[in-house]
């Protein structure tokens, strides 16, 4: 096991000798005695290093007087630098401040706030070498202790007690898998301590999931204070178990929900549990077919009450008002919203508010997100009886430190449509386990404290960072290739905007030169102005909607966000296809975008890899390479088809398949003209599970009612809910669906993946579950 570190940031390095230091090397070399690994630091630059590498640091001793070094503030000593870094980087580590006889050293002559900096003072020749250190030890000691969440120290405590298990699981610890080969094989893959700390509901010392008391009951307590909500919740199979028991509790039978159409399909599941009855809200699109969030004409409450009494479902209802409504924040695309906005424009027509923020758990940590998460929405920012009750449902294992599958549920309450913890614990055992996976909620419990205090804003604004920097070199990258004018001055773009406001000065800069800072300190920067040709959507209005920097999408010639199509141009599939032979595996891929998330995990080398992909590709497409050399697995596995080809000439026959008019203008339609609804999604799951339901080829489904949800990726928004409509054989549905089977005739190994579609493998046809049709 690694060794706590401590950061020594001295004048100069005991190490290179020097007979002044003589005693601060004796406090090295004590430390390294009681179990800690010094980690020297001879000026600013080496200090700033330790900090910004050394996550294992337990404590610092940093001399006031430290050189500053190349970099270095020019407007204080070296040591109030290091000094701020720590306050910025580290919640509550224990830091000794390093004196001497100077009078400039008086403590009566320090800054006030560096009494608020550091636990004490060390003056090297006034005690022994012993005693010194042994105060930085147990503050060390201290620090290593507090810096443990509640339910990660006791399970830790009870790993350490070597205690005989006479309950379940089976595996006792992992003795079980060492009574057979393959068993042993997978012991020793994951190691004793998994096995040790995966433990039953039987070990009562460490809480339980379902009554949120002891260890576990404090984890969540915790995850509420940092998370900001007054209430959490720990949720394992992920974030659609959250979204289905928020939408349970939310709304029940033949009552009226209102659902983002831009939603996963959990929420659906949510609302065939309850039988509640939806009215969908339609987002705005863009050219390149990414979805933009609801526009702000769309949530207001006269809009609201007419799309309800226009729907057939609502009829049936039994109160003539939604009680629950969900909103996507952040979209998969990284568009999030003005949530206090949001929820003062859906009060009017809903008392329940569930923003599903699978992709957002970070946003409360840093200053660019802003009022743009749904805990953000509260008594200090919405007052007034009208205020709703606000639910944010994440998927912390996705841009958070946490094991796959595991979830938070947030709740804000209020006065309008209070949440009893009693009632609403009662949806949550439906939907949770009895056996939950010990080291999943200990993961929950680290994440929440790798997000407390300082720390959490310095590990989001690092992604921040990578994030802007990759952003600017692709377009810096674009720039040079332009004025070099010795190759084809194409590249790919980033959706951005393509120039940013100081809003002190008042300056409009490329975005490619703004100082980096200002990219990651100035929402204004990332705000979708009203009517801008950048993000091509309509309806918005200023300061509504926020593009999330570490949601990057790149962007490939052909389409543009407002939808004019050029006459070349390179499908998306077919570069994200070159990408993954390289080993690069993106989030999403759509018709001329593909995204990539910039998670806490990413580097520099990382993103550095995926510029030099794109810089290939396009030195590959220029050249028209074969395309056996380019995609050779594609051309083995379908060698009639592109065994002769070329990879320009593959990309500017799909660019032509998919920019024909018809397909263009059936997409936008199957996305802004919803299906007629027809039955309540219950209804139809019960037709579903009991044969009332059979699989019709499009040309068969004319007029029926879908069984199932279809979702198309791309661009992975549901075109068709179940209760639905297929409509006539030239409407938008039967016609968006038809150009995509096409499409995948047209060009094998770059299907669509459609979720609800089964396809024949003899035919390659579509195939749609829809209810049977009764017999007359």
């Amino acid at each position: 096991m690694a060794r706590d570190t401590v950061l020594l940031a001295l004048r100069e390095n005991p190490l290179a000798g020097g007979m002044s230091t003589e005693q601060v090397r004796r406090i090295g070399k004590e430390l390294e005695e009681k179990g800690l690994e010094p980690c020297w630091a001879a000026g600013v630059q080496e200090a700033r290093a330790a900090l910004h590498t050394e996550a294992g640091l337990a404590a610092a001793v940093v001399a006031w007087n430290l050189p500053g070094g190349p970099g270095a503030a020019a407007d204080g000593p070296g040591g109030a630098e290091v000094l701020r870094r720590i306050q910025r980087r580290y919640k509550r580590l224990p830091v000794f401040l390093l004196m001497n006889d100077d009078p400039e050293h008086d403590l009566d002559r320090l800054p006030l706030w560096v009494s608020e900096a550091v636990v004490g003072y060390i003056w090297p020749l006034e005690d022994t070498a012993s005693f010194i250190a042994g105060r930085v030890a147990a503050a060390a000691r201290a620090y290593h202790q507090d810096i443990l969440p509640p339910f990660f120290k006791a399970l830790r405590r009870f790993d350490d007690a070597h205690e005989y298990s006479w309950h379940t699981p089976a595996h006792s610890g992992g003795v079980a898998f060492l009574k057979s080969a393959t068993g042993r094989a997978f012991f020793e893959y994951f190691g004793e301590r998994l096995f040790r700390s995966d433990l039953s509901v039987s070990v009562g010392e460490l809480g339980s999931l379902f009554e949120h008391n002891g260890p576990i009951g404090a984890a969540e307590r915790n995850a509420a204070r940092v998370f900001g909500a007054d209430r959490t919740y720990f949720v394992l199979h992920g974030n659609s178990t959250a979204d289905r028991l928020v939408g349970h509790y939310s709304v029940t039978a033949d009552e009226i929900a209102l659902v983002d159409r831009n939603c996963h399909k959990s929420v659906l599941h949510g609302l065939v549990i309850s039988g509640a009855r939806p009215v969908y809200l339609v987002p705005t699109r863009n050219g390149y077919g990414l979805a933009g969030p609801l526009p702000p004409h769309a949530v207001a409450p006269d809009a609201v009450a007419a799309r309800v009494a226009a729907n057939p479902l609502a009829a049936g209802a039994v109160l003539p008002r939604a009680q629950y409504a969900v909103v996507t924040n952040s979209t998969y695309d990284g568009l999030c919203y003005d949530t206090v906005a949001v929820a003062h424009a859906l009060a009017p027509s809903t008392p329940r508010l569930h923003f599903d923020e699978a992709w957002f758990a970070y946003a409360r940590f840093h200053p660019l997100y802003a009022g743009r998460y749904g805990m953000a929405v509260g008594p200090d920012t919405f007052q007034g009886p009208d205020r709703p009750t606000v639910f944010a449902t994440q998927s912390t294992h996705k841009l958070l430190a946490a094991l796959s599958q595991t979830a938070m549920v947030h709740v804000k309450s209020s006065t309008r449509a209070p949440v009893e913890h009693e009632r609403f614990n009662e949806t949550f055992m439906m939907h949770g386990t009895t056996s939950p996976l010990y080291p999943a909620i200990a993961s929950l419990d680290v994440a929440t404290a790798m997000m407390d205090g300082p720390q959490g804003e310095w590990l989001i604004d690092e992604a921040v960072s990578e994030a802007i920097r990759f952003r600017q070199a692709v377009v810096r990258t674009g720039r040079r290739i332009a004025e070099a004018g010795d190759r084809p001055g194409w590249f790919f773009g980033v959706w951005q905007p393509d120039t940013v406001t100081d809003p002190a000065t008042g300056e409009r800069v490329a975005f490619a030169d703004a100082p980096a800072g200002l990219l990651r300190r100035e929402p204004a920067c990332w705000r979708l102005e009203p009517g801008a040709d950048w993000h091509g959507f309509p309806g918005l209005t200023e300061g509504y909607c926020l593009l999330d920097p570490v949601k990057v999408t790149l962007t490939c010639p052909g389409v543009s966000a407002t939808g004019e199509t050029a006459a070349w141009g390179i499908p998306a599939r077919v570069l994200t296809a070159y990408l993954a032979d390289r080993g690069i595996v993106v989030e999403k891929t759509d018709s001329y975008t593909t995204l990539v998330l910039f998670s806490m995990g990413i580097t520099k080398g990382k993103w550095g890899t995926l510029l030099d992909a794109l810089m290939d590709f396009k030195s590959l497409y220029d050249s028209d390479a074969p395309l056996e050399r380019v995609l050779p697995g594609l051309v083995e596995q379908y060698p009639l088809r592109y065994g002769d080809g070329t990879l320009r000439g593959l990309c500017q026959d799909m660019h032509e398949h998919l920019t024909r008019g018809e397909l263009i203008e059936a997409l936008d339609a199957a996305f802004q003209e919803l299906p007629r609804p027809v039955e309540p999604p219950q209804h139809c799951y019960r037709q579903l599970i009991r044969g009332g339901t059979e699989r019709l080829r499009l040309a068969e489904a004319e007029g029926r009612v879908a069984a199932a949800m279809v979702t198309v990726t791309p661009p992975g928004i549901p075109v068709l809910m179940p209760g639905e409509s297929v409509g006539a054989p030239d409407g938008p549905l039967l016609r968006y669906l038809g150009a995509l089977e096409a499409f995948d005739r047209a060009f094998p190994g770059f299907h669509s993946e459609a979720h609800g579609v089964t396809v024949d493998p003899a035919s390659g046809d579509y195939l749609i579950e829809c209810v049977r049709r009764t017999r007359s």
